[in-house]
């Protein structure tokens, strides 16, 4: 089984992240999920991205870096919107991760990537924040140094999985689990 690092979108630690900790958990892998926002959470995406401003980008990945410290380096670096970028500055420094998980979101990926690591990835089509344009070029640029699996739910909102969210497709959400349940069990 994996150990399994799931960072939270801008809105802070929420049931999601814990609910997606529990259903891993149950499957046999160790879960952590590190609050970076010191237990502070947005109701709305203008205040999500106020408390991530305030905090600052140089902040959350420090705040990301020691959560993680005394983990494997081979920890599955996961991360839900906002949360798969601080996964993927983290991949730099932990390129023995077995694999990496993108909900909601690309990021950019790290030159040291190792050839072949897995990486998954599932994206609202259309998505908001995710421009169709640009996650073809990321893609494209993605594909050759790692094992990219790329999935996409038309119709779904960008924080699709999210029950407590505008966005929320219930089936596009299973579908997600399911691939990711599946991919941690590859690993």
């Amino acid at each position: 089984m994996a150990t399994v690092i799931l960072f939270h979108s801008a809105y802070g630690l929420r049931p999601l992240e814990r609910d997606a900790a529990d259903r891993l958990s149950a499957l046999g892998h160790q879960v952590v999920t590190p609050d970076l926002y010191d237990r502070r959470v947005a109701g709305s995406v203008d205040e999500a991205v106020a408390l991530r401003d305030g905090i600052g980008w140089r902040r959350l990945f420090e705040r990301a870096e020691r959560a993680v410290a005394d983990l494997p380096a081979t920890a599955v670096l996961g991360g839900f919107s906002m949360g798969a970028a601080v996964a993927a500055s983290l991949w730099a420094k932990r390129p023995e991760t077995a694999g990496v998980l993108f909900l909601h979101s690309i990021a950019e990926l790290p030159a040291n990537a190792r050839a072949g690591v897995p990486l998954q990835v599932h994206l609202a089509d259309p998505d908001i924040f995710e421009p169709a344009d640009e996650v073809a070029a990321w893609k494209a640029a993605a594909a050759a140094p790692i094992a990219l699996e790329m999935f996409t739910y038309p119709g779904a909102g960008h924080i699709y999985t999210d029950p407590t969210l505008a966005d929320h497709d219930a089936a596009a959400a299973r579908l997600t689990w399911d691939r990711v349940e599946r991919f941690l069990a590859g690993l």
